[in-house]
């Protein structure tokens, strides 16, 4: 009798480093089929087995990434169409860039978000997030609070710089009074320890890198969502919350297109 026997499987590439024909693998596929003997011979099985290499996945479907952008960094699905990444020195830069821009971002839509549902609601009675920098604090004159945030912000950021040109020099013991220790920074721009780490959250090697995707994404979509904030005040002269309430009051008749027809000269 004439039998066929098929098996097929799938296999996860486990590391960022595994490789075929100068190309990442993120997904191999094998499968085994056992052919039927000829009729009037004895029974004979070949086993025939093909492999199957599929690329990993990038911003624009069936696009080759960029050969320096290789799938090690988080996030990377070799978006660089500028080509602004080829000098390792400059996507080097551009990484912690981006980072910090995400993170600032990040900051600002919750910043933002929170601040406008308190004003919108009446809790506080708290400037639209566009005004907040032109408005007077009792607790503080707008000099004093400049000259606060240029020392915070100056201090920290020359750390980071510090830290991006000699990575580790700011771990070091009596670099950052005593408290070294607390920080645990692996590499420039991912700082931990119990002050940037309390949770825990990356103890691992595996779960640091499931958290920096995490981030660079949320990252990214808070800079659209900024972006996003900054087109409605300016159209719209209001803040989020509010176009967000007028845009539920009458989902089909308020949207982005009426808001912008009508917002023309």
């Amino acid at each position: 009798m004439d039998t066929a026997t098929s098996i097929g499987f799938q296999v996860l590439a486990c590391s960022g480093t595994s490789s075929f024909i100068g190309k990442k693998i993120h997904k191999t596929s094998f499968s085994s089929t056992y052919l039927p003997a000829r009729r009037g011979h004895a029974p004979r099985r070949r086993l025939i087995t093909s492999f199957r290499a599929e690329a990993r996945p990038t911003w624009l479907p069936g696009l080759d990434s960029p050969p320096y952008l290789d799938g090690t960094l988080p996030g990377d699905y070799g978006f660089d169409p500028l080509g602004l990444g080829e000098d390792p020195e400059s996507l080097r830069w551009y990484v912690q860039a981006e980072l910090v821009h995400a993170r600032f971002a990040m900051a600002g839509v919750a910043g933002i978000l929170l601040t406008d549902l308190l004003r919108v609601t009446g809790v506080s009675n708290l400037p639209v997030w566009y005004e907040a920098g032109t408005t007077k604090f009792s607790f503080a004159s707008t000099t004093t609070l400049f000259i606060v945030q240029l020392l915070l912000m100056g201090f920290v950021e020359t750390k980071r710089l510090m830290d991006y040109n000699s990575p580790g020099s700011q771990a070091k013991e009596g670099s950052f009074f005593g408290i070294e220790a607390s920080l645990e920074g692996l590499e420039p721009g991912y700082p931990g320890g119990p002050l940037f780490n309390p949770l825990g959250l990356a103890k691992t090697p595996k779960d640091a890198e499931e958290w920096k995707l995490k981030e660079i994404k949320n990252g990214r979509l808070a800079m659209v969502a900024m972006l996003g904030f900054i087109v409605q005040a300016s159209v719209t002269h209001v803040g989020p919350i509010n176009n967000l309430m007028e845009h539920l009051s009458n989902p089909w008749h308020r949207t982005i297109i009426q808001t912008l027809a009508e917002s023309g000269p």
